[in-house]
């Protein structure tokens, strides 16, 4: 039997296989964020499907920094109750289940929290809502770092196997860590170690409320693809060297920001994407987005590169892989060469949440999805996650 259904361990956390459901924001949460019989609905499939540990999409832990429309709240012991049902609904189908906690940064649309958003530095605009943000002060910091500390303590309450920082894909931990989002010149900032302060916090912070048998995760760029230097692979091997002598747990190597579809692989729905912004927004986004696409060409694993140069500096804690990951040998043989110990997929597990039971038995060797990344603008339009691969609703 493939290498990819032999059993491994995320710290004391033992997985009966090595898929994972990478975090894939579902816009099915109720408006203040609790959880819904949609959101329960799609995570008993997959634990049914076989996905050896499943993270939901991420969890906003602050009112400031919910990210988009439909997004799950962990913010308060309110949501514990349905969390606690989205838990045992994986658990009692035979998986585990791993909250990721967010927070928007910059990238949080002012008109989705009434205020500007924070960020670790003001300059510039957000390049979808175009907001400018707001420069964070010590007690803001403070404040996002118990945020984070306290977010975990529910997720440990309401039965999660593990939690998983969000540090990718421009959102604020993510921007703490980057020379391109974070321009300041005082503690956390102005060096890689004063950028990297930020992210060790949170985690000293959250292992500090955590029992010793419930593993931190991180998800970090490997490449931010900013129009300026951001996080490359020599910093994100640095970055994982650090993380690793922190005690984290397992790291899922990822890439991209909001500056650019080069994070996500593949067609760029254009039409379909700029109909998910303010009207006189969309001639000038249809432009650039058309711009893009030519250079967007779907190939497969495009994070093993970077996963290749940061494995080394990780010691024996594993690496996630996720990014273009479809067919089951390539899984396998990234796998036997030791790249990584892990294989994520977010894309793939929306088409067909029984992929890895249909893996296992032998229905396929290959997912189905094609990256024609409908199921994104979907939810660039705030429609609940699936497979649009026909078409959605409305375009043509």
């Amino acid at each position: 039997m493939s290498i990819m259904f032999q059993p491994v361990y995320i710290g004391p956390m033992g997985l009966k296989n090595r898929f994972v459901h990478s975090a894939t924001h579902e816009v099915m949460a109720t408006d203040d964020g609790k959880v819904t019989d949609a959101l329960t609905n799609r995570y008993k499939n997959l634990a049914k499907g076989e996905v050896g540990l499943i993270i939901p999409g991420h969890m906003y832990v602050h009112p400031l920094g919910q990210a988009t429309y439909g997004q799950t709240s962990i913010y308060t012991d309110k949501m514990i109750p349905g969390l606690k049902r989205l838990a045992a609904v994986v658990h009692e189908n035979g998986g585990k289940i791993c909250f990721q906690l967010s927070h928007g940064g910059r990238q949080t649309p002012k008109a989705q929290i009434g205020a500007k958003p924070w960020a670790p530095s003001s300059q510039g605009r957000d390049p979808v809502s175009l907001n400018k943000a707001r420069q964070m002060t010590e007690a803001m910091i403070e404040e996002v770092i118990e945020a984070f500390a306290a977010a975990a303590a529910r997720a440990a309450e309401a039965g999660a196997d593990a939690v998983q920082v969000h540090a990718a894909h421009g959102y604020l931990v993510n921007e703490f860590l980057s020379p391109f989002f974070n321009k300041r010149k005082d503690r956390w900032g102005g060096s890689d170690e004063n950028r990297f302060r930020f992210a060790a916090e949170i985690i000293r912070r959250i292992k500090s409320r955590l029992p010793d048998t419930m593993p931190v995760l991180v998800k970090m760029n490997t490449n931010d693809y900013t129009p300026a230097k951001g996080i490359e692979p020599k910093l994100a091997a640095l970055y994982a060297k650090w993380l690793t002598q922190i005690g984290v747990d397992a790291i899922e190597v990822s890439c991209g920001t909001y500056y650019t579809f080069y994070g996500l692989r593949g067609d760029i729905p254009v039409a379909e994407m700029a109909a998910g912004l303010p009207a006189w927004m969309r001639p000038v986004a249809k432009v650039k987005l058309r711009f893009q696409k030519k250079d967007n060409t779907f190939v497969p694993a495009y994070n093993l590169a970077a996963a290749k140069r940061i494995k080394p500096e990780m010691g024996d804690i594993p690496l996630i892989l996720v990014g273009g990951m479809r067919k089951l040998a390539e899984m396998a043989d990234v796998i036997e060469r030791g790249h990584a110990d892990l294989i994520s997929m977010s894309r793939p597990f929306i088409r067909e949440p029984f992929l890895v039971k249909r893996f296992r038995e032998k229905k396929t060797a290959e997912a189905a999805c094609i990256s024609c990344n409908k199921c994104f603008a979907a939810m660039f339009n705030d429609m609940p996650i699936k497979c649009y691969v026909d078409g959605l609703p409305g375009f043509k």
